[in-house]
């Protein structure tokens, strides 16, 4: 029997090989997925530990320090830096400045002063040297990228009070991922005498120490709480390493956890590619089986030999997709990068470990042998007595659609029912998570009908066929209701996710651009690129005085202190703005305008503070009527007027942080905008919007998430679409004496073609029509979970991204089509004829 499979094998290696590329391009998704969480992994450990490189000690402020407002006290650092035991300390410190780019605009900037013992200097040198002078800085790589700066530059920056500090660059560095260099600004670093002079007054947050020759980790730190005394928490490097690498959390497991349930979709796909190959190749061997039964083999051996054909073409699969991995992983790590920010400027790592390769073999195999299983039960059933007949025709046993599968898929879709109601009832997070397993519930109970609503379907779109190619096609199709469904299943289902990701998030894309409409009715908005530089008031004078300006509305918000809250911040606005360019969702009806005493509360904060409309809340010390509970949690605990948050603020108020603007009716709104560019380009700080110009820009994260998303279920939809290419070819050598036959009847070679490209796009039209529709409706229930109280999100359907896809489906069939009619077509018609 071993001769027997071996020879089979052989026999069959290119057909085999061929069918495994399904299994392969799996196995390369999560092989890919794989070794990206290891290089994430390594990357993070790289990035978020290099802080904590070479450090012997740290020194930080307990939790119940008296220090904890104004930081750790600079003379400490001396202390530290005469305790016995230790070489070098550093203190960690940074603050936030403007840097002045060519356009004559401000960025946001955060500095670093740069530490003084080489060892602690948690940057990478990337070109040129360190800055030693007072007027010398270093660049971050990404923020030289992005400003355009090099070596040999001049780059300004601003201090609190505006004043210009000019510098040279001398360097440029890489900075490991923190909470200071992931703050979304641009960084740098100068000199210690240069911290002192663009930022006098500066939190240490951390002093770090290396240890001396022959002085250890634990005996360094020990020496330190000796001399810091209470109030000091001091650790070790390696528990500064450990504390480190915890807050990061397991970044690269969530990443690894997302990427797998893609891979998992592509592996489904495949394996029902491949239970289709096999259940043709049975059916194609029926009378080889049954001679195989007639010399003595029983129903294990035979068994047994088909599997051993999935083990090899599951091997097979296995090393190619381990290879394939390598590039998904390089694909997905650039994904990654410009999903997330990083542009073109992504460092690939492609790390191999052992628990990849085992992986990558053991779903290789196990997928593959289990979409096997029930082809080789089928093959088990072939009578010895079907080796004397003519070869049957393989869908004997196919039309018919069993009363177990559709109890089973009725009470399967019952179940995903009885779930999305249950999803629908909790809620944000649990909600979407809940009712997206319910939605791949209902997906496996239409998977099962599928050979009840395939020939219905077929048989709608052959309606509208003209001609005895597309005629025969469309009864090609559907004559096998169990095949076709297979085949179709495979890109149903990566068309139906990738139809479902779509409607949420077009319909995210409405729902945004909509409140920003409701949100902003203000013409313009003007606010500030740095966080410590305010717009003052005499910049909003100015700006009041520009031309058919014909109101001018300051926006502060301000963090404050309520005992009937945890967390508290406010949003204030001018009495007279508030219900008109200043517009919220309240629960009572329209927003009016407010006295100082009172606040249009976030409606979640107010049944924390459990209060109501008509009753007071306390804020900074002082009672505040509730006027009105607002649905929208942009302004924080609630909305107040403008000299209420000047109160409430700690620090006094140097300025707003923007400023609303409303033009006069029938304003020309671009030579408004002239007229207004005018004054914003007396302020280096002073950034102009639109609400325009902000749904574009909120527009263009969605499409980039929305790009990712395709991408990943784009392998699934290429599994599925390489299925239906294997189908058509395993069906062409199926029916070759069919084919044989109707060319004898007169169908020309081109009409032979014609009808297995139409027969290649009813099946991909079948696949993706009924993933369109599913993924619409699973798109519709996910947008009912994602709706709250506060954030009504309206479904919509992006007809023109859908009718894309269904165009791409239909030219990939063509495209699946060729290489199987073409070798039908080159069939010698006697040859054919003497089939057996």
């Amino acid at each position: 029997m071993l001769k027997t499979i071996l020879a089979g094998l052989r026999a069959r290696t290119a057909r085999l090989v061929l069918s495994s590329i399904a299994i392969a391009l799996g196995v390369a998704f999560v092989t890919g997925t794989l070794v990206l969480g290891d290089a994430v992994e390594a990357q993070t450990r790289d990035n978020f530990a290099r802080s904590a490189r070479n450090v012997d000690a740290a020194v930080h402020l307990a939790d119940n320090s008296p220090n904890s407002e104004t930081g750790i006290p600079a003379d400490l650092l001396q202390k530290i830096r005469s305790t016995q035991g230790v070489e070098g300390a550093d203190s960690r410190e940074f603050g936030s400045a403007a840097l002045l780019g060519g356009d004559g605009k401000a960025r946001n900037a955060v500095v670093q002063p740069l530490p003084t013992t080489e060892k602690l200097r948690d940057f990478n040198l990337q070109d040129g040297r360190f800055p030693a002078k007072s007027d010398e800085i270093a660049v971050d790589t990404k923020t030289a990228q992005i400003a355009k700066l090099k070596v040999g530059d001049k780059l300004t920056m601003l201090d609190k009070d505006n004043a210009e500090h000019s510098y040279t660059i001398v360097g440029s560095y890489q900075q490991g991922a923190s909470s200071i260099s992931m703050s979304g600004s641009d960084h740098v670093v100068v000199s210690p005498e240069g911290m002192r002079t663009l930022i006098p007054d500066q939190r240490i947050y951390e002093i770090v120490a290396v240890a001396g020759s022959g002085v250890s980790q634990q005996q360094l730190a020990d020496e330190i709480k000796a001399v810091v005394g209470s109030g000091y928490q001091v650790q070790t490097g390696e528990e500064l390493t450990k504390a480190t690498l915890e807050q990061v959390g397991d970044a690269a497991g969530e990443i690894k956890s997302f990427l797998l349930a893609f891979a998992a979709i592509s592996l489904v796909v495949a394996g029902m590619v491949i239970y289709n190959t096999f259940t043709i190749l049975v059916a194609q061997r029926t009378k080889e089986l049954a001679l195989l039964r007639c010399v003595g083999a029983d129903r294990g051996q035979v068994f047994r030999s088909v599997l051993a054909e999935a083990v090899f073409m599951g091997l097979v699969a296995s090393v190619l997709g381990i290879l394939g991995g390598f590039g998904v992983s390089a694909g997905l790590q650039v994904l990654v990068g410009s999903v997330g920010g990083g542009g073109g400027d992504v460092d690939i790592r492609l790390p191999l470990t052992w628990t990849t390769i085992v992986a990558g073999f053991g779903v290789g195999v196990v997928v593959t042998v289990l979409s096997a299983v029930l082809p080789a039960r089928r093959a088990t059933r072939v009578a010895p007595v079907a080796a004397l007949r003519s070869q049957p025709d393989s869908h004997d046993d196919v039309a018919r659609t069993g009363k177990v599968r559709i109890v089973v898929a009725t009470l399967i879709a019952l179940a995903g029912a009885a779930t999305v109601h249950l999803g629908m009832q909790q809620e944000e997070e649990a909600a979407l998570f809940v009712t997206g397993g319910a939605t791949m519930v209902l997906l496996l109970a239409v998977l099962l009908l599928g050979p009840l609503y395939v020939p219905l379907v077929n048989r709608l779109f052959g309606k509208a066929l003209r001609g005895v190619p597309s005629k025969l096609a469309s009864a090609n199709a559907g004559r096998n209701p169990k095949r076709t469904a297979a085949t179709t299943a495979a890109l149903m289902i990566g068309v139906t996710i990738v139809a479902m990701v779509t409607v949420v998030a077009g319909s995210a894309r409405e729902t945004m651009n909509q409140k920003v409409e409701d949100r902003f009715p203000a013409d313009y908005e003007v606010s500030s690129s740095v966080y410590s530089q305010p717009l003052t008031q005499k910049f909003a004078d100015e700006l009041a005085k520009v031309r058919d300006v014909a109101k001018i509305a300051p926006e502060l918000t301000t963090s404050t202190e309520s005992p009937q809250l945890e967390y508290a911040y406010v949003t204030g606005y001018p009495a007279d703005a508030i219900g008109s360019l200043v517009r919220a969702e309240t629960t009572n009806g329209p927003l009016g305008s407010l006295k100082d005493d009172e606040i249009a509360m976030r409606e979640k904060d107010a049944k924390r503070a459990g209060v109501a409309v008509g009753a007071t809340v306390q804020l900074g010390g002082k009672d505040f009527k509730v006027a009105a509970l607002v649905k929208d949690n942009t302004y924080g605990t609630g909305i107040v007027t403008l000299p209420a948050a000047t109160a409430l603020s700690k620090e006094p108020v140097k300025g707003f942080d923007k400023l609303l603007v409303k033009l006069a009716p029938g304003t020309d709104i671009a030579a408004a905008r002239t007229d207004l560019e005018r004054v914003i380009s007396t302020s280096p700080v002073a950034v102009l919007n639109s609400a325009a110009e902000t749904k574009a820009e909120l527009n263009s994260q969605l499409d980039q998430i929305l790009l990712f998303i395709w991408a990943l279920v784009g392998l699934a939809l290429i599994i599925a679409l390489f299925g239906i290419a294997n189908t058509l070819t395993l069906s062409v050598l199926e029916r070759t004496r069919e084919s044989a036959l109707l060319r004898a009847l007169g169908l020309t070679r081109g009409q032979l073609r014609q009808m297995l490209v139409v027969e290649s796009i009813l099946m991909a039209l079948i696949g993706a029509v009924v993933g369109v529709l599913l993924g619409a409706g699973f798109g519709w229930i996910l947008v009912e979970a994602l709706s709250n109280p506060e954030l009504q999100v309206s479904f919509s359907v992006p007809f023109a991204q859908i009718g894309v896809m269904l165009g791409l489906a239909v030219v990939a069939a063509v495209v699946a089509a060729v290489l199987p009619a073409r070798r039908a077509a080159r069939n010698s018609i006697v040859a054919g004829m003497a089939e057996a």
